[in-house]
């Protein structure tokens, strides 16, 4: 027996062209028919059209060469840090392992959504998977929960590292460092794997445009047949739990950090101590700025032309910023840097 909501449900939703020579019909089905019909065509969707930012022909290049520099610059300048905190003994303390892990993360993050865009742009095809979006969903979610946390991880080290300077050492122990990132991945991990399981448990009409380019919750949510409830509801709970825990650590830490500095006499002293905590403050401005306006907006207020900007700014400009963030304020970075390619000079054949 189907349930009467079903059936009116699909026989709204479901409509086909039928194409003969000379002939063209617009067959609206029948309600048993629909939902016959309907429930082939909501579970044998097998990919998604990205629209990409514009459908325009002509800003095609335009876009292809901003992004492709873009996407080089951020790889270049994450990995020129990682680097340069490997190769450099000086730097293996907890805060740059840290920065390291951010540096990966946000090559990560950048590297899954803008390489397909490129390759779409470059063959002009559109169409992604059904499994290679939710994938890129998964990906994308789980690099993107994984700053948040690892943000928030880095306040405390900054609080640690200036309110308790002489037990710097031995509470930010390698143990301890590592057992924050662990769990910053696994907690990235398993809040991702849950937005893309209840996303693959929803059912999409034959309209499977996303006006995006890649793969996110709110343009996936907008093709959804059946109700996204549930899928809101996790996000605004679970994403706003994230998010509260997050916030929480980075403004309790900065305040006894702030309070800390207050009561240092010499303002060189007070200077000094600003400064380690200035590129921080940037990136978390930045990064949760950005994410704040995409995913925190009502879903019916969230155009797409506003949302795919935003996108940008968090998904591909936050990424890109970080790397000159930290190496134009930091002189450990900037020696580190110069030694690097001192000695990359050096030992160059040409």
């Amino acid at each position: 027996m189907i349930p009467p909501r079903t059936r009116s449900t699909l026989a709204c939703c479901i409509s086909f062209r039928v194409h003969i020579p000379g002939l063209v019909n617009l067959i609206q089905l029948s309600p048993l028919s629909a939902y016959r019909m309907g429930w082939e065509n909501l579970t044998s969707i097998s990919e998604f059209f990205l629209l990409g930012l514009s459908e325009h022909p002509e800003q095609q290049e335009v876009l292809f060469g901003l992004f492709l520099s873009m996407y080089l610059i951020t790889v270049a300048g994450n990995l020129l840090i990682v680097l340069a905190i490997i190769t450099n003994a000086q730097l293996h303390t907890p805060m740059y392992f840290f920065l390291t892990n951010l540096s990966l993360s946000d090559t990560g993050l950048v590297s899954t959504t803008v390489p397909n865009m490129l390759a779409n742009i470059w063959i002009q095809n559109q169409v992604i998977s059904y499994a290679g979006c939710l994938s890129q969903l998964y990906f994308f979610t789980l690099f993107g929960l994984h700053e948040a946390f690892l943000l928030a991880v880095m306040a405390y080290d900054r609080y640690v590292a200036i309110c308790h300077p002489l037990h710097y050492t031995l509470v930010m122990s390698p143990g301890l460092c590592l057992l924050l990132v662990s769990s910053s991945w696994i907690m990235g991990g398993l809040s991702s794997l849950l937005h893309t399981l209840l996303m693959n448990s929803l059912s999409f009409c034959a309209e499977h445009k996303i006006p995006h380019f890649f793969c996110d919750i709110s343009p996936l949510l907008r093709l959804s047949c059946t109700d996204p409830f549930i899928n809101e509801l996790v996000i605004f709970s679970v994403g706003g739990l994230t998010v509260l825990m997050c916030v929480l650590g980075l403004i309790i830490s900065y305040a006894y950090v702030f309070s800390t500095i207050w009561k240092i006499p010499s303002a060189q002293g007070k200077q000094k101590a600003l400064s380690t905590c200035s590129s921080h403050l940037s990136v978390v401005s930045l990064y949760f700025g950005t994410s704040s306006s995409v995913y925190f907006s009502p879903f019916s207020t969230n155009s797409s032309p506003n949302a795919a900007v935003a996108s940008v700014m968090y998904a591909v400009v936050t990424p890109m910023l970080n790397p000159f963030i930290y190496s134009l304020r930091n002189r450990d970075i900037q020696s580190s840097l110069r030694k690097l390619i001192w000695v990359r000079n050096i030992y160059s054949p040409w």
